[in-house]
């Protein structure tokens, strides 16, 4: 009498043993396409964009019809920028919403238990957190381009009746609310790195909006020489002064594109550590 061992088959093998044969193969496409469904069905997100243009709106529309300034005393310059101002003012708390949703959209799967479905379907752990990124990074610009060109829209009318006026192209208006939404989207990113990295939502959240508003407001506190150099190198200072605005400190001296590059890498550095951890720690 014999007995037949048994060997263990791939998921592969056992698919062409029984004639089942996956209809498609995963894809980086694919991947990008299933985040965005996620996405799009994930209550939090859909709110997180809806107060990210409110709040841009509401607060411009708030400060241009409370503005009693006098552009009979400005430059055209300086009456450019004060309509530049009032419509990029909501700005400094949209980030905060950009840095909730940024968390919320990869710690919801691990509070949820999602994270090992979605990790099963794509084994490829970079190319998870790569199209949550591409997602989240492209949704959170095209939102933040809507709230800001609606914010100048509202501002630009409501502040010419006190005689300030501004043009969206002809003063080179555009440019800077283009780099003040891609802000927001780098925010995002950011914060999703640091979601990847703590997997807690509360956690994530704590550390990313310490990052962006406590730490530059520490920073600007201590009474030390040193910290006026590495000032303009936090997130959410360099990343405003990219766009026009300073919140603490002096003027940095670094072009826009400089500024631009300081606030990538913020959102590079803590991928890159999530890539890492979400393959070995999760793998």
């Amino acid at each position: 009498m014999t007995t037949t061992a048994t060997l263990p088959v791939s998921a592969a093998q056992a698919a062409r043993q029984t004639g089942l044969q996956p209809r498609h193969a995963v894809t980086f496409r694919r991947t990008v396409a299933s985040e965005w469904i996620k996405l799009r069905s994930l209550r939090s997100a859909v709110w997180s964009f809806a107060l990210i243009v409110l709040v841009s709106w509401g607060l411009t529309l708030l400060v241009s019809s409370a503005s009693e300034a006098d552009g009979s005393y400005l430059t055209a310059a300086e009456q450019v920028e004060y309509v530049f101002q009032a419509a990029t003012f909501g700005v400094f708390f949209g980030q905060l919403v950009a840095a909730v949703l940024g968390v919320l959209v990869i710690s919801g799967e691990y509070s949820t238990g999602m994270i090992r479905s979605t990790l099963t379907a794509v084994p490829t752990r970079t190319s998870v957190l790569v199209a949550k990124a591409l997602v989240v990074g492209v949704t959170t610009f095209i939102v933040a381009l809507i709230a800001n060109f609606g914010a100048f829209l509202i501002a630009a009318p409501l502040l010419a009746d006190q005689g300030m006026h501004a043009d969206l192209f002809r003063d080179s208006v555009a440019a800077p609310l283009t780099i003040a939404a891609l802000y927001l989207s780098v925010v995002a990113i950011f914060a999703l790195g640091l979601g990847a990295i703590v997997r807690s939502s509360a956690g994530g959240i704590a550390a990313a909006l310490g990052a962006i508003l406590l730490l530059p407001i520490a920073v600007a506190m201590m009474p030390f020489d040193w910290t006026r150099d590495i000032a303009s190198f936090l997130l959410m200072n360099a990343g405003m002064e990219s766009f026009g605005l300073l919140v603490f400190g002096m003027p940095s001296g670094m072009e826009s594109w400089q500024l631009i590059l300081v606030t990538c890498a913020w959102a590079a550095v803590t991928l890159l550590v999530g890539v890492v951890l979400l393959k070995h720690r999760d793998g």
